[in-house]
């Protein structure tokens, strides 16, 4: 079963902040999917229910349409999908008919939705390491753990094109054989939920960073099917299990921001840096580093523990200059002071918060901020600073009365 809803914010006037197109101009709604049932169904009901958005994403993404169907094409590029699909397959069967449902639904062909998946994967791997993200893309993180105020903000960044090609899904899958899992996240038009912002019933609640490595593996785990799989997780001990991905690891890089809101104790943050999987392993290489009551902890797109080797370009000077702008900020205190550094536009030539020009290649597209004392999670679709959240969703976590709670 499935329902949808687009929530306004109430806003008089046009609902265009900014001229241009109506598909480019930043839309102050956010669509929501609820859907319930097996992997391929929810997955199913999501391309059903925005197979235009998901056509119209796919007919327009600049990665997909420009690079990975032309690597694809070739005898290394179709080797490393092949090795890489066969990879999930035998981890995450479930999430592949997830896609399938998706691609079904969406009318959308199943191998363009995976080649988004695998990314620059099959690029760098086809390439022997000469090719890989070094777009300004990525997201800011930050983690506010203060007394009476636990708060994790997040500005969710992210190509032009992706501008009002996002939904929420909240999904409650039950599948004989799987792991029950409740749980909404934000979602890229056609892409796997997980790999944004989100929580689940356990009371996770996570943001994430794109991590760009140098040197990527084929027929190891992307990192959308890893964070998919993190909608899963219990406690923080499965959450790390997770992110090692023992007998396989990750592919590529990333970063998770997360807290558990039912966990004994004082409140604690944790950030997880992921790299690839190095020659001759079989886990993700993984630091992790904890934010205990009375800090503070900021991430955008750079690596600060782990020693891999990352790209060069504008990804990675973007993100020194986001952290330099967070870092010209007092410490937050509050959500207020949060809200005001991730509406930060104070830097030449990389913000914050990126909306400057229309043809910026990268928008904010999204910010959300997760009140861990309220269990509130509030979406914003322009700067926080001086807007309203467009919505504001209730944490909701396990019922144990409910009819489908099993052991």
């Amino acid at each position: 079963m499935n329902d949808i809803g687009a929530v306004p914010n109430g806003r008089s006037g046009s609902q265009f902040s900014h001229s241009g197109s109506q598909d480019e101009a930043r839309r102050n709604v956010v669509p929501i999917i609820y859907t319930r049932g097996t992997h391929y169904e929810i997955g199913f009901d999501i391309g059903r229910t925005f197979a235009k958005m998901i056509q119209d994403f796919v007919h327009r993404y600049r990665p997909l349409n420009e690079v990975y169907l032309s690597v694809y094409n070739t005898e290394p590029g179709r080797k490393v999908y092949e090795e890489t699909l066969e990879c999930v397959k035998k981890q995450y069967p479930q999430y592949v008919r997830e896609m399938e449902g998706t691609a079904d639904g969406s009318e959308v062909p199943f191998y363009k939705l995976f080649l988004m998946h695998i990314d620059d994967i099959m690029p760098n791997v086809a390439a022997n390491g000469l090719q890989g993200n070094t777009n300004a893309v990525g997201c800011s993180s930050i983690i506010c753990n203060q007394p009476g105020q636990e708060i994790l903000g997040h500005n969710e960044d992210a190509l032009r094109e992706t501008m009002n090609h996002w939904y929420l899904v909240d999904a409650h899958i039950i599948e004989l054989g799987y792991q029950e899992e409740k749980f909404t996240s934000l979602s890229y038009a056609g892409f796997l939920p997980g790999y944004t912002m989100g929580y689940n019933h356990h009371g996770l609640v996570y943001s994430i960073n794109t991590l760009s490595a140098k040197t990527l593996r084929s027929g190891r785990t992307p990192r959308y099917f890893m964070t998919r799989a993190l909608l899963g997780v219990e406690n923080y001990v499965q959450a790390q299990e997770c992110l090692r991905n023992e007998g396989y690891g990750a592919a590529e890089g990333f970063s998770v921001n997360m807290t558990f809101l039912d966990q004994e104790g004082d409140r604690m943050f944790h950030n997880a840096e992921v790299g690839p999987v190095e020659v001759g392993e079989m886990s993700s290489q993984l630091s992790m580093q904890t934010a205990s009551p009375g800090e503070n902890l900021f991430h955008c797109n750079k690596y600060l523990r782990l020693k891999v080797a990352e790209v060069e370009g504008l990804i990675i000077d973007s993100s020194i200059h986001r952290m330099q702008a967070i870092n010209r900020h007092s410490p937050p205190k509050n959500r207020k002071e949060i809200m005001e550094i991730l509406s930060d536009q104070t830097d030449d030539d990389f913000r914050v918060y990126q909306d400057i020009r229309p043809d910026d290649y990268v928008k904010t597209i999204a910010t959300g901020i997760f009140d861990c004392i309220a269990k509130t999670w509030s979406i914003y679709t322009d700067k926080p600073n001086t807007n309203e959240p467009v919505v504001v969703l209730p944490l909701q976590l396990k019922d144990t009365n409910s009819i489908f709670y099993r052991k």
